[in-house]
């Protein structure tokens, strides 16, 4: 590895916290470089939370509106909630990036841009009929830094054979490498990413570690950036952290939860943005006797599921709101047969395909009664991107505790946002008991059988659980489908008042989840003027808003929901303790229509359907007026 690089001695500034956004075109690599300031900023002990922004289009024309990338990072030396509201530097690759980023960033922020890009082509693509960089009014609201990064990243790769276009492809880490300097940021890390990434082409090795080196050695050296920052470390709990993001977490806690039954992890799905990477995290990890099964289309993978289940595995998919449709049926099949398994919902925007990159919180009606018929099924949604490692495991819990398939919700924003996660060690993690009936030495069922020994595969026990018998079992030879059963032998039966009771049973099974659920907490007063109740990817912003609120001396309390079907036992009395409530959401009104006709008070709404997340002076704005 190249020596460590020497800095001027330019006077540094301390900062509590900074945000950063980088953006461009698709295949500018925004998504790269904002991954490894995550890391690196990580590794230097800072609390991180990351906001992902891809274009919806696969590949977009270069130069487009429609085709720019973004990557937004908030680190701090304290505890964050959120990627942040306004950016404090704004690296902009290209004109279209400009045109659709400079209104998040704060008066007087820094604004670095790419000046190679800004040529008449690119002018013309985003819409400017003039050049901005010659903009009065652009330069007298930022700090403007004009660098022709595509030029000196080129020269610093100079003389190992690159051709014109991959020279230039290295802007992106010249880039980096200028933030690095500016934000007092080690290069190491991102060089061993470098080389271990192109270990195979030692060439583009040294090209991006040049071009890195390049632009930190550019801010060390020009005199346009006359001082540069520093974000302390944060003071986090003890022990070894890594970034992850919502994504991998789910991935993580799933193998973690079927290894909590003594089990091994059945997952099948089909692509679909935002939870493809759950499947493509998965297969890499057979070394922990995962199978991973990509099925030929969404009905099939939840067919799959279903006969792992009765099969005796641990078994799960994931989607998004589109493929949640098409499982359907089958889901419902998993309904009726009272069989275990968890279904990921990584949420985005629509209807139909909509807005296939960006996040929402629209599918919890659609979890919540989005099958035929009375079909109910229990819900869990995470909170933070480290959160869903914990939620996905106990949906896992649920499952095979109560004998029913569990949704797992998360969204585009926890599944691609990142944060420091701690490590935690398998023994901290409580076993999770899993039952297979088993005959007796003499060949008696154990109590699950009738008066001729014949197995009862619905027999229940005090929970309402239906027994979970593994094929093969002798004595417990079975079979279920998806016809209505009778209570107790599984036989098909069409009786008016045995559909009545088993649909009364089933009901009264997932709504006795609620004795074996934490009871809801709340953040701030035990009653009060405001409470804003929240769930899912808002637990950021919200936390956030609240904790400001209450610094500014105004009577706003905070519960967010991580059990949505049923709810906490004790939600209802709490929301009685409240003068309003508040329900943000990223949709137009789910969860407080679910409340409101639940608890039947008069829950106000904020809704908001943009496909980005909530801001916190968004949320404070409603405080007020609330107030």
């Amino acid at each position: 590895m190249s020596a460590p690089l020497e800095r001027q001695q330019k006077p540094t500034e301390t900062l509590a916290e900074a945000v950063i956004r980088f953006c461009g075109d698709s295949g500018d690599g925004m998504q790269v470089v904002g991954g490894q300031l995550t890391n690196t900023s990580a590794a230097f002990g800072n609390d991180v939370s990351t906001f992902p922004d891809f274009p919806a289009e696969i590949r977009a024309p270069a130069g487009t509106l429609a085709g720019v990338s973004g990557f937004q990072l908030h680190f701090s030396s304290a505890d964050i909630y959120t990627p942040g509201d306004m950016v404090d530097t704004l690296v902009v690759m290209n004109p279209a990036a400009l045109k659709t980023n400079i209104g998040d960033l704060k008066r007087g922020g820094i604004l670095i841009l790419n000046e190679n890009e800004f040529d008449t082509s690119n002018l013309k693509k985003a819409g400017y009929a003039n050049n901005p960089l010659t903009d009065p009014e652009l330069l007298s609201k930022f700090d403007v830094h004009i660098v022709p990064m595509t030029r000196l990243a080129e020269d610093s790769v100079a003389g190992l054979g690159l051709t014109v276009k991959e020279a230039a492809r290295c802007k992106n880490f010249f880039a980096l490498g200028l933030i690095y300097w500016l934000y007092e940021r080690d290069c190491a890390i991102t060089e061993a990413w470098i080389k271990d990434k192109f270990g195979k082409k030692p060439k583009y090795v040294e090209a991006n570690t040049r071009a890195l080196r390049g632009g930190f050695n550019y801010g060390d050296s020009t005199e346009a950036f006359p001082k540069h920052y520093i974000v302390p470390k944060a003071k986090l709990p003890a022990g070894k952290y890594r970034s992850i993001t919502g994504n991998e977490a789910t991935a993580w806690g799933l193998v973690a939860g079927a290894k909590r039954c003594g089990k091994e992890l059945y997952f099948s799905g089909y692509p679909i943005t935002p939870a493809s990477d759950i499947l493509h995290k998965l297969s890499e990890l057979k070394r922990f006797g995962v199978r991973t099964f990509q099925a030929e289309d969404e009905i099939a993978a939840m067919a799959s599921v279903c006969g792992a289940a009765f099969a005796g595995e641990i078994a799960a998919t994931a989607s998004s709101g589109p493929g949640i449709v098409l499982k359907g049926e089958a889901i419902n099949l998993g309904v009726m047969t009272e069989l275990p398994m968890v279904i990921v919902d990584v949420q985005r925007g629509g209807p139909s395909t909509g807005l296939p990159t960006k996040t929402e919180q629209a599918d919890l009606l659609l979890a919540m009664y989005g099958r035929n018929s009375d079909s109910p099924i229990p819900i869990v949604a995470a909170a933070t991107p480290g959160d869903c490692f914990y939620m996905v495991q106990e949906a896992i819990r649920l499952a095979v505790t109560f004998m029913t398939p569990v949704f797992f919700l998360s969204d585009g924003y926890l599944a691609n946002g990142a944060e420091p996660w701690r490590i935690p060690k398998f023994s901290e993690l409580p076993p999770i008991e899993v039952k297979h009936p088993k005959p007796t030495a003499d060949g008696v069922l154990n109590g699950y059988a009738d008066a001729d020994g014949k197995y009862l595969p619905y027999k229940r026990d005090a929970k309402l659980a239906r027994p979970w018998a593994a094929p093969g079992t002798p004595g417990f030879e079975h079979r279920v489908g998806g016809i209505e059963k009778r209570d107790g032998t599984g036989n098909i039966d069409y009786a008016p008042d045995n559909h009545q009771h088993m649909v009364d049973t089933r009901a009264r099974k997932i709504a006795n989840i609620a004795d074996s659920i934490p009871e809801q907490d709340v953040f701030g007063d035990s009653r009060g003027k405001l409470l804003v109740l929240s769930w899912g990817g808002t637990y950021g912003a919200v936390r956030a808003a609240v904790e400001q609120a209450r610094h500014n001396g105004r009577n706003v309390s905070h519960a967010h929901l991580r059990y949505l079907n049923p709810f906490p036992k004790n939600l209802g009395k709490i929301l009685g303790q409240y003068e309003k409530v508040l329900i943000p959401e990223l949709n137009t009104g789910q969860l407080s229509l679910l409340i409101r006709g639940k608890f039947l008070i008069d829950a106000q709404p904020m809704n908001k359907v943009q496909g980005k997340p909530l801001l916190v002076r968004e949320l404070l704005e409603r405080f007020d007026s609330m107030l």
